[in-house]
C-alpha cells in the first residue's frame, strides 16, 4: 500500500478506537460495562446488532464467496426476518422483564443451576471458536499487505482488539459500532462503484450481469428441496429461521447487544431494522463478488490469490513446476478472454445462438484455468503442509489492494478491520460476561463487590482472548470463513435453541428432562455432521426438534412434577 493509503487506515482505526474509548470513560459498574447502563436508543441497537454479525468475514470472504459460488448464498438469510418477529414478541419481552445480565441467567430460573450451565457452556464453546475465526480474517489481510507470517499478525490484531475490549467493555463496543457501519456501508457503494468503472468502455453494467448470469454467478434462487444442498429457498427459510433464532435469541454477543436498549419497544426496533437491511446488504456484499469476477473475465487473473503462498513457492524446490503452471494459465486466461469478448459481442446484438456457443467456449476455458489451479494448490500443499489453500478469503483483498485507486485501498482496508474489530469485541465482551456471571458469580464467589465482579470480567477478557488468538492460528483449515463460522454455529445453535423453546412453550418440562435431552440432541447433531448425512442449515432444525421432542419424552417417563415459572 501507499504512504497515503497507511495514513487513511491509520487515521480512520485510530479515530473510531479513540471515540468509543471517551464514549466509555467513567464506567465503573457492572450494568456500565456489560450492558452500557440500558440506555441505547433503538438504532444505536440495530447498527451494535449488524455489525456484531457483520464481521471481517462477511467482507473480506462473502465478496469471494460470490466470486466462486455466486449469489445463492443469499439465501442463508431469507429466515432472518421471521426470526425478528418471533424475537420480538417472546425473547426480548421475557430478557428485559427479568433484568438480566446474560439469557442462561433465565434457565436457571426456569428449570435449574444444570440446565443453565450446560447452556452457558454450549455457547462459550462455540463463540470461542467462532471469535477465534473473526481474529483470523483481518490478519490474513496484515500478513498480505505486509507479505510476513499471518502468525505475526494474528497475534498482534488480537491484542489490539483485546486492549480497547477489556478498558470500555460494551459501551465502547457499541459506540465504535455505531460509527463503523456508517463507514461501511458508505463504502461498499464506493467499492461496487469503482468495479464498475474498471470494466472495459464497452461493458455496462446490463452486460457485466449477463455475462455473470451466463457463467452461473446470479443464482441467487433456488427452489428445488434437497437436504444436502447448502444453499436452496427451503433451507434458507426453515435452516436459517432456526439458526437465526438461535443466534439473535440466545447467543449472548447478540443478547448483549439489545440489551442494552433504554426499553423494549428500543430494543424491538433495533432488532426490526437488522431483519429489514441485512438481506440487501448481504446481496450487494455477494453482488461485488460476481462484479469482480467480471472483471478478471477481462484482466489477468492470479494462479493463486494469496501471494505469501506463491512467494514461497517462487522460493522452493517446486519453483520450475510453478513457473510452467503459471504460463499455462495465463495462456488459458487469454483464451478465455478472446471467449468472453466472444460473449459479450453476442449478448449485445442478442443472438441466442452466438451467445450459447460463446458461453459453451468461455464455460470449457474456465474449466481449463480451474485444472491448473488445483495443480498449483497441490504443489503449495506439497511445499507447505500447514499452508492456507483456500484462497477465496483472499480474493477481494487481492482485488482492492492491486486495482483500487490510492486512498480508497485504505479506506476498504480499514472498513475490514473496524468490521473484525467490533465483531471480535463483541464476541470477547460476551464470553466474559457469561464466563463471570454465570460461572464465576454463580459457582466460585457468590459474595463479592461489583467492582470485584467487574475486575473478573476484566480479567476473563484477557483469557478469552488468549484462547481466540490459539484458535485463529488453526483457522486457516476451515476454507471459506464465512461458511465455517456458520458451520460452527451450526452444530450447537440448534441445541441452545431447543432448551429456550421448551423452557418458553412447554411449560410442564422440567430441568432433568431438557438437562439430559440436550445432551442427547448434541450427540446427533455431531453426529449427524460427521457422516455428512445433511446440510450444515438443516442441523439447526434437527437439533432443535429433537430436544422437544426428547424433552417431553422423558418429562412424560420420568412424571416429575412441573416446574413453576
Amino acid at each position: 500500500m501507499s504512504t497515503t493509503d497507511w495514513l487513511v487506515l491509520s487515521v480512520t482505526l485510530l479515530s473510531i478506537i479513540g471515540y468509543g474509548i471517551y464514549k466509555s470513560r467513567g464506567t465503573k459498574s457492572m450494568q456500565g460495562y456489560l450492558l452500557a447502563d440500558r440506555q441505547l436508543p433503538w438504532y444505536h441497537v440495530g447498527f451494535s446488532v449488524m455489525a456484531t454479525q457483520a464481521s471481517a468475514i462477511t467482507f473480506l470472504s462473502a465478496p469471494g464467496q460470490g466470486y466462486t459460488d455466486g449469489l445463492r448464498f443469499v439465501q442463508f438469510y431469507f429466515g432472518l426476518p421471521l426470526a425478528m418477529v418471533v424475537l420480538c414478541i417472546t425473547f426480548i419481552p421475557i430478557f428485559h422483564k427479568l433484568n438480566v445480565y446474560t439469557a442462561y441467567e433465565y434457565l436457571e430460573k426456569r428449570f435449574d443451576g444444570k440446565t443453565r450451565l450446560l447452556t452457558a457452556f454450549l455457547f462459550l464453546l462455540q463463540r470461542g471458536l467462532s471469535t477465534g475465526i473473526t481474529i483470523y480474517a483481518p490478519a490474513i489481510i496484515l500478513s498480505t499487505i505486509l507479505e510476513i507470517d499471518i502468525l505475526y499478525t494474528i497475534i498482534a490484531n488480537g491484542i489490539l482488539v483485546i486492549s480497547y475490549t477489556v478498558y470500555g467493555g460494551t459501551k465502547a463496543v457499541s459506540h465504535t459500532h455505531l460509527l463503523q457501519m456508517s463507514i461501511i456501508f458508505a463504502s461498499l457503494f464506493l467499492a461496487a462503484w469503482l468495479v464498475l468503472h474498471l470494466l472495459p468502455a464497452n461493458v455496462s453494467f446490463s452486460d457485466a450481469l449477463h455475462i455473470a448470469g451466463k457463467m452461473n454467478k446470479l443464482n441467487a434462487l433456488d427452489t428445488g428441496f434437497d437436504l444436502n444442498n447448502r444453499y436452496n429457498i427451503w433451507s434458507g427459510l426453515i435452516g436459517g429461521f432456526f439458526l437465526q433464532l438461535s443466534y439473535f435469541g440466545t447467543d449472548q454477543s447478540q443478547v448483549g447487544r439489545y440489551l442494552t436498549g433504554k426499553s423494549i419497544n428500543q430494543s424491538r426496533m433495533g432488532l426490526i431494522m437488522n431483519g429489514l437491511i441485512k438481506i440487501p446488504m448481504q446481496f450487494f456484499i455477494l453482488l461485488i463478488g460476481v462484479l469482480v469476477f467480471t472483471f478478471y473475465q477481462f484482466h489477468k487473473e492470479p494462479v493463486f490469490f494469496n501471494k505469501v503462498e506463491t512467494q514461497k513457492l517462487e522460493n522452493s524446490a517446486y519453483k520450475n513446476q510453478y513457473k510452467q503452471l503459471e504460463t499455462d494459465f495465463n495462456a488459458a486466461n487469454a483464451y478465455k478472454l478472446a471467449c468472453v469478448n466472444e460473449l459479450v459481442a453476442a449478448v449485445q446484438t442478442k443472438s441466442e445462438q452466438a451467445i450459447t456457443a460463446s458461453r459453451t467456449k468461455v464455460q470449457q476455458a474456465n474449466v481449463q484455468s480451474l485444472a491448473i489451479k488445483k495443480q498449483v494448490v497441490t504443489l503449495i500443499e506439497k511445499n507447505n503442509a500447514l499452508a492456507d489453500t483456500n484462497d477465496s478469503n483472499y480474493i477481494f483483498l487481492r482485488f482492492v489492494t492491486e486495482q483500487l485507486p490510492v486512498g480508497v485501498v485504505g479506506l476498504l482496508i480499514a472498513i475490514i478491520f473496524l468490521a473484525a474489530m467490533g465483531s471480535t469485541a463483541s464476541g470477547l465482551n460476551s464470553l466474559a460476561s457469561t464466563t463471570v456471571i454465570d460461572f464465576y458469580k454463580r459457582i466460585f464467589n457468590k459474595e463479592s463487590s461489583d467492582a470485584g465482579y467487574l475486575s473478573a470480567t476484566r480479567w476473563a477478557t484477557y483469557a478469552w482472548g488468549v484462547f481466540c488468538i490459539i484458535t485463529a492460528i488453526y483457522a486457516s483449515k476451515l476454507g471459506n470463513l464465512i461458511e465455517a463460522v456458520n458451520i460452527l454455529g451450526s452444530l450447537f445453535y440448534g441445541t441452545i435453541l431447543g432448551i429456550f423453546i421448551v423452557a418458553f412453550y412447554f411449560k410442564k418440562v422440567g430441568g432433568n428432562a431438557v438437562f439430559i435431552a440436550a445432551l442427547i440432541a448434541e450427540v446427533f447433531v455431531v453426529g449427524a455432521w460427521l457422516m455428512e448425512l445433511t446440510a450444515f442449515l438443516w442441523l439447526n432444525v434437527i437439533g432443535c426438534s429433537l430436544v422437544v421432542i426428547f424433552s417431553l419424552a422423558l418429562q412424560k417417563l420420568q412424571k416429575n412434577k412441573p416446574l413453576k415459572h
